[in-house]
């Protein structure tokens, strides 16, 4: 497998293990046949890599519970997918799989190796990010995290995972305090420790916190004077698109064709809008449309730059209209502003 690595928002690097194309095609094989084998088991409160599942339903189900939930277990593992005990993993595998030629594969695929700058590296622990068969195998692993909590620490709080990103809605801070000290003793069963400084309680009274992208907080209503659950893009999200904005539009690529850095900025405002349409997300995706009207009026000034004639910025406004760029806020589409019911339909 090669290794490669990818910027994460926190400014480190992610580090992927690529397999050839034969790999891919027998992991892909392989996962077609084992995946309804575990999904039968898997519990409700995991929605990552899933079938049928997605962030937004697990989006949703952390807003939901939030409306009896004042304390937040916010866990985060650490080097999660370099700390995969192999030893382990394949036992949890055998016990709904008996054929030897699927472990064997799977034993192989663990212990493959990486090259990393032209030379092999040998992988002792850790599940391999960029393999197809790896988001399944992390399930499995922390599958055992979901069972210990449904069977025994549910009535702590409820559990909400996203691969190895999750959190705990408590109602009290006692039972929060509980809830870590469970997970605590669960990760070390695991082989797996929590981020000392990632990991923390959120009194939801007094702050917010971080999932998936979104920033959970609760705000008072003034019909009511009660404090209700919001979510919009958490401020990580936003910096990310708005630099990715001003990669795409920014001055030093003024010479390129304008259609152009339109058709580079169009999927990118899509996939951002689609992920984050949900929830109470109105004012940000208007301060993104106000960034991405700014943006690609300095590039259109800076491509006309030195042109005669008629004022460009005068001009301006009726290409934008005219010029394809996709919107952020669509009426109708996205995220509603604070002020919303919440009733069922809403939801």
């Amino acid at each position: 497998m090669l290794r490669v690595y990818i910027p994460k928002p926190d400014g480190r690097q992610r580090p992927l293990a690529i397999p050839t194309v034969r790999d891919r095609i027998v992991q892909q094989a392989c996962r077609i046949v084992i995946e309804p084998v575990f999904e039968a088991n898997f519990q409700n409160q995991s929605y990552g890599f899933r079938p049928r599942r997605s962030a937004a339903q697990a989006v949703r189900a952390v807003d939901k519970v939030l409306l009896r939930g004042w304390w937040i277990v916010d866990a985060d593992i650490q080097g999660y997918f370099d700390a995969i005990d192999h030893d382990l993993l394949l036992t949890l595998v055998s016990r709904r799989v008996s054929d030897r030629r699927v472990l064997k594969l799977l034993r192989q695929w663990l212990k493959a190796g990486v090259m990393e700058e032209k030379q092999w590296r040998a992988t002792e622990m850790g599940s391999p990010q960029g393999g197809v068969i790896s988001p399944l195998m992390a399930n499995i692993y922390l599958h055992v995290l979901d069972t210990y909590w449904t069977e025994r620490y549910s009535q702590l709080g409820t559990l909400c995972r996203y691969a190895d990103d999750f959190v705990i809605v408590c109602r009290s801070k006692k039972e929060a305090e509980r809830a870590l000290e469970m997970v605590r003793w669960i990760m070390g069963k695991l082989k797996l420790t929590l981020h000392p400084t990632k990991t923390h309680l959120v009194d939801l009274g007094r702050e917010g916190f971080e999932f998936l992208g979104f920033h959970f907080h609760k705000r008072m209503v003034r019909k009511t004077g009660k404090l209700l659950p919001y979510f919009w893009p958490g401020q990580q999200a936003m910096k990310a698109v708005r630099s990715k904005i001003r990669q795409i539009a920014g001055y030093s690529r003024k010479r390129l064709p304008l259609e152009r850095i339109v058709g580079e900025l169009n999927p990118v405002v899509r996939g951002w809008r689609n992920y984050f349409s949900v929830g109470n997300s109105t004012k940000q995706l208007k301060a993104l449309d106000h960034y991405l009207w700014l943006r690609t009026r300095r590039s259109f000034l800076a491509h006309h730059q030195g042109t005669r004639g008629r004022s460009k910025s005068a001009v301006f406004p009726s290409w934008f209209a005219r010029s394809g760029v996709e919107h952020f806020y669509l009426p109708g589409l996205c995220g509603n502003d604070f002020e919303r019911s919440r009733k069922k339909d809403n939801r």
